[in-house]
């Protein structure tokens, strides 16, 4: 299933991204850094939907409280208890 998320304080706009089978594919921020995005998407790529948000939960970028990692973890939070 695809998601949109509307992120919050990051330089990025939103994020989509689906899960299947408990497991994040597709990941696609509009804007933020370019290169930062594209190598959280690649890394995040596959890996089951728990696990990524442990790892990127509470990343913050430049005192801002969040980041776009950090954003994303809140994406895949909202997402699961959509389900």
């Amino acid at each position: 299933m695809t998601y949109h998320y509307q992120t919050k304080r990051t330089c990025s706009r939103a994020i989509t991204f689906d899960i299947d089978n408990d497991r994040v594919y597709n990941v696609r921020f509009d804007g933020g850094c370019s290169g930062n995005t594209q190598g959280v998407s690649r890394l995040v790529e596959g890996r089951p939907t728990a696990e990524v948000i442990t790892l990127l939960q509470g990343i913050d970028c430049r005192g801002r409280g969040t980041s776009c990692p950090d954003q994303l973890s809140k994406a895949l939070q909202q997402a699961l208890e959509d389900l």
